[in-house]
């Protein structure tokens, strides 16, 4: 995530015009009192930050066979015994 530009609040006083315009075109910024971040200026249609996805989000959206755990275990014995593809 790109950081967002710091200044303090006498610069913030002094350019605000420009900072508004520069948040408007999608650059927003953070006002700090000594150093410290006191507001956030974002412009009001901003799009908002995706959501944090949670594991389990696709819960019911999926299933798993009953037989997941069996799946293709003859093809991989076979595999391993040497009896796939032809090397007998």
């Amino acid at each position: 995530m790109k950081s967002l530009k710091t200044v303090n609040i006498h610069d913030a006083k002094t350019h605000l015009s420009r900072l508004i315009q520069e948040a408007v075109h999608g650059e927003p910024f953070i006002i700090a009192k000594a150093g410290k971040p006191v507001v956030q200026v974002t412009a009001f249609n901003a799009p908002q930050p995706l959501a944090v996805r949670r594991t389990g989000f696709l819960r019911g959206q999926a299933s798993v066979p009953s037989d997941f755990d069996r799946m293709g275990a003859d093809d991989i014995v076979a595999a391993f015994d040497g009896t796939q593809n032809g090397w007998e």
